[in-house]
């Protein structure tokens, strides 16, 4: 500070003491209660078809038609395979032998005709011809052997 006789060459700055904070008047209130939820407002109805396209569909390409099952050429197979499991038939005599003709002979003709229809199915209608000619061959095996058999037996009576 300097002496009050003297002037400034600067005036003095006055110095403001801070303001202290006003104190609040009143206190604060409770919290309102919140308001019942609203009711929800009705759908609008809509303006367009979710469902519609926008653009048309790019024509799809056109599928094949489903290949059809080589049943002829199955069957012949499955015959072939019962021809030959089911030979055990040729214990019996003569009737056991002519028995195992038929499922055999079904599946060499199924086969044939197979071949005609079905080419695409080669494994199966083969697989059947070669199982319906050895199940035949056995049959026939069969017969002779047991006429051959009862010949033998019967002329020395």
């Amino acid at each position: 500070m300097t002496d009050p006789t003297s002037t400034p060459s600067e005036p003095e700055e006055a110095v403001v003491p801070p303001v202290p904070p006003a104190a609040d008047a009143a206190a604060p209130a409770a919290p309102e209660a919140p308001a019942a939820p609203a009711a929800p407002a009705a759908p609008a109805a809509p303006t367009v078809n979710p469902y519609a396209t926008t653009t048309p569909a790019a024509p799809s390409a056109a599928y094949a038609p489903a290949a059809k099952a080589p049943v002829l050429s199955i069957i012949s197979l499955i015959a072939g395979i019962i021809g030959i499991v089911g030979s055990f038939i040729v214990i019996i005599p003569v009737v056991g032998g002519v028995l195992q003709l038929f499922i055999p002979a079904a599946a060499v003709v199924l086969g044939f005709i197979g071949k005609a229809k079905e080419p695409a199915a080669k494994g199966f209608w083969i697989t059947g011809i070669i199982l319906g000619f050895i199940g035949l061959a056995i049959g026939i095996v069969s017969i002779i052997g047991w006429l051959g058999l009862f010949a033998v037996a019967g002329s020395r009576y």
